[in-house]
C-alpha cells in the first residue's frame, strides 16, 4: 500500500519535540535511508552494523564540526512506530543545534517531514489503522483525565475492534447473497434471513449508541462553552471568582462594572469548562456597556450551557418563569442559579421561589458551590461518565456512523418488505463502504493527506 501513493519512498526527519528552548530535544528520522544517512554524521560507531532498539552514545559531525554530543536510538522496520527505519537523536534542547542537525540530515539526504507524516506512514504501512492514527493527535491534545482516557482506549484498538467484528460479519452475509445472484435460476438461499436481521438489528443499536456518544465525547474533548449570565449586580464576577478561587474578574457593587466577557477553563470531574463571565443583561444608555450586552446575547447563542444568576431579593417567582420560557422557546440548555441567599435566609428563599427548579447559593460565602458543580457536569453529560466505553470524539466518525445507520435501516427495510438479494446486496455494500472509511480500509491519498495535515510536524 506504502509504494502506491507518491512520496512516501523517501526518508523524511523532523523535531519530535516541542518547538523552543529545553534540556534535550528528539529529531526523528524515518525511511529507507536513515541509518545510512545518521551513519554518515555519526563517526564513532558503524550504526549499519548495530542491532536494533539500541542506544548509541558519541558525536554528531557535520563537515567537521562537531554539532553536539548526542544518543542515538535504533529502530529497524517493521519493528517501529513508522514500520520503517526509525533513528531517533536525542541532542540538547538548543534551537540553533535542532536546527543544525536537521540541516546536516537533509543534506546528507532526508528531507522535512510534513505534518502527521510519521503516523501517516504508520498507518500506510499497518501499523494502526485510521482510527487509532486519528487518536494519536487527539491524544497529544488531551487536556484532562476525561479525554486522555478516551484517546487511549481509541488508540489501543477499543473502536476499531467494534467495528472490524461488525465489518467481518457483514462482508458474510454479503458474499452469501452475491453467491445466491450466480443461483438465481435455482431459487436457494445460502444466507440465513433470519440470522441477518438478528445481526442487523444488533448492529443498527450498537451503531445508535456510538452516535449518542458523540455529544459526551464531544464535551469531553473540546469542553463545553459556559455563559454565566444575569441582571447588573445578580454576582456573576463573584461567581467566577469563587469557581476559580481566585480573584479573575472586578467585583464591585456598581451597576455595569463587567463590560467586556472574561473567559476562563475551569475543570469538573474531568470536563472543561469554559467559563464566560459576561455584561449584565439591561438596557443602557452607555454605548460601551451596550456593546457588551450585545456580546453577552452572541455568548448565550453559542453557548453549551447557560448559567441564569439572580439575585434572589430583587427578583419574582413570575420573573423567572419569563425567563424560563424565553430560554426554552429559544432552545437554550440552562441552568436556574438563584444568588445572596444570604441576604434574606435560604429557607425564605426557598418559600419565595416554591416549584422552580432553582440551584440557591452564596456565591459570596462559597455555599453550595460543589453542588453547583455537580449540576453543570450533569446539564453536558446527561448521566455517567465512563470512558471505558467507546466514546466518539472525532466528527468525521460521526458522520460515517449516520451514513452506516441508515444504510443498516434500508437493508432492515427490504427484509421486511421482501426485497430480492441483488438490492439487499448493495445496502450492504453501502454500509460496509462507510465503515471502512471510518477505520482507513476505504480512502484516498487528498483524503488522507487533509487527516493528517492537523497532525504536528514531528508526529
Amino acid at each position: 500500500m506504502l509504494g502506491k501513493l507518491t512520496g512516501f519512498d523517501d526518508t523524511i526527519v523532523a523535531v519530535a519535540t516541542a518547538p523552543g528552548l529545553g534540556a534535550i530535544a528528539v529529531i526523528r528520522l524515518s525511511g529507507s535511508q536513515a541509518f545510512p544517512i545518521c551513519n554518515t554524521l555519526f563517526p564513532g560507531k558503524d550504526l549499519l552494523q548495530q542491532a536494533s532498539h539500541t542506544l548509541h552514545f558519541g558525536s554528531l559531525v557535520h563537515n567537521g564540526h562537531v554539532i553536539d554530543e548526542v544518543v542515538v536510538s535504533l529502530y529497524k522496520g517493521p519493528r517501529s512506530y513508522t514500520g520503517e527505519d526509525v533513528i531517533e537523536i536525542s541532542c540538547h534542547g538548543s534551537p540553533y543545534i535542532q536546527q543544525q542537525i536537521i540541516e546536516a540530515t537533509i543534506a546528507a539526504g532526508a528531507r522535512l517531514a510534513k505534518p502527521g507524516e510519521f503516523t501517516q506512514r504508520a498507518f500506510l504501512n499497518g501499523k494502526l489503522d485510521l482510527t487509532q492514527a486519528e487518536s494519536v493527535a487527539d491524544l497529544i491534545a488531551s487536556n484532562s483525565a476525561a479525554s486522555h482516557q478516551t484517546a487511549m482506549q481509541q488508540m489501543r484498538g477499543g473502536f476499531s475492534k467494534e467495528l472490524h467484528t461488525l465489518r467481518e460479519q457483514l462482508i458474510t452475509f454479503s458474499a452469501l447473497i452475491e453467491l445466491e445472484l450466480d443461483f438465481s435460476q435455482e431459487d436457494v438461499e445460502f444466507a440465513d434471513r433470519t440470522r441477518l436481521y438478528e445481526l442487523v438489528t444488533n448492529a443498527t443499536t450498537t451503531i445508535r449508541h456510538l452516535i449518542d456518544s458523540f455529544r459526551m465525547g464531544n464535551v469531553i474533548k473540546n469542553g463545553v462553552n459556559t455563559a454565566i449570565v444575569g441582571k447588573p449586580n445578580a454576582g456573576k464576577s463573584t461567581l467566577l471568582n469563587t469557581l476559580l478561587n481566585e480573584n479573575r474578574a472586578i467585583v464591585s457593587d456598581i451597576a455595569g462594572t463587567t463590560r467586556d466577557t472574561i473567559e476562563e477553563v475551569l475543570n469538573i470531574d474531568g470536563i472543561l469548562f469554559r467559563l464566560i463571565d459576561t455584561a449584565g443583561i439591561r438596557d443602557s444608555a452607555d454605548t460601551i456597556e451596550t456593546i457588551g450586552v450585545q456580546k453577552t446575547m452572541e455568548k448565550i447563542r453559542e453557548a453549551g450551557v447557560v448559567v441564569y444568576l439572580f439575585d434572589v431579593n430583587e427578583l419574582s417567582a413570575e420573573d423567572i418563569r419569563q425567563q424560563v420560557q424565553s430560554f426554552e422557546a429559544d432552545n437554550i440548555n440552562f441552568l436556574l442559579v438563584g444568588n445572596k441567599t444570604d441576604v434574606t435566609g435560604e429557607a425564605a428563599t426557598r418559600t419565595k421561589f416554591d416549584g422552580l427548579p432553582i440551584l440557591f447559593i452564596s456565591a459570596k460565602n462559597h455555599e453550595h458551590i460543589q453542588d453547583l458543580k455537580d449540576r453543570l457536569v450533569q446539564k453536558v453529560m446527561a448521566g455517567d461518565i465512563n470512558t471505558e466505553d467507546t466514546i466518539i470524539t472525532n466528527a468525521r466518525h460521526y458522520a460515517a456512523l449516520q451514513e452506516v445507520q441508515q444504510s443498516l435501516l434500508d437493508v432492515k427495510n427490504g427484509m421486511d418488505n421482501g426485497l430480492p438479494g441483488d438490492l439487499l446486496a448493495l445496502d450492504i455494500r453501502r454500509s460496509l463502504h462507510y465503515l471502512g472509511e471510518i477505520t482507513g480500509e476505504v480512502t484516498n491519498e487528498d483524503r488522507l493527506d487533509y487527516i493528517f495535515s492537523k497532525f504536528c510536524i514531528g508526529k
